[in-house]
């Protein structure tokens, strides 16, 4: 780890890095969300249990879509976090799904 910058003089800064220390914290949680999310459609997959991937997709989808409205994450990351998700859930083979 990097060592500790310099505290900061102006009023402004200091503002800057007291609003920074929250949000740091609130995006770092909702990125682990995404993770653990993202995790649990794979396991789901991965068991071949479509309608459990389904909703845990659904889940997932549900949670990247506010994280870029939020803008937590870019647009383009969480479009292509989905299409990859629901790739994979699309992949169970339909004659295991019935």
């Amino acid at each position: 780890m990097p060592a500790k910058a310099a505290p900061k003089k102006s009023k402004s800064a200091i503002k800057r890095a007291r609003q920074t220390e929250p949000r740091t914290l609130r995006n770092k949680s909702v990125k682990n969300t995404l993770k653990t999310l993202s995790k649990n459609v794979e396991k789901e997959t991965a068991e071949k249990n479509p309608e459990a991937a389904k909703a845990a997709l659904k889940k997932a989808v549900s949670a990247i879509d506010k994280a870029a409205r939020t803008g937590i994450i870019h647009r383009n990351t969480a479009s292509r976090k989905i299409s990859r998700l629901i790739k994979l859930v699309n992949s169970i083979p339909p004659s295991e799904a019935a």
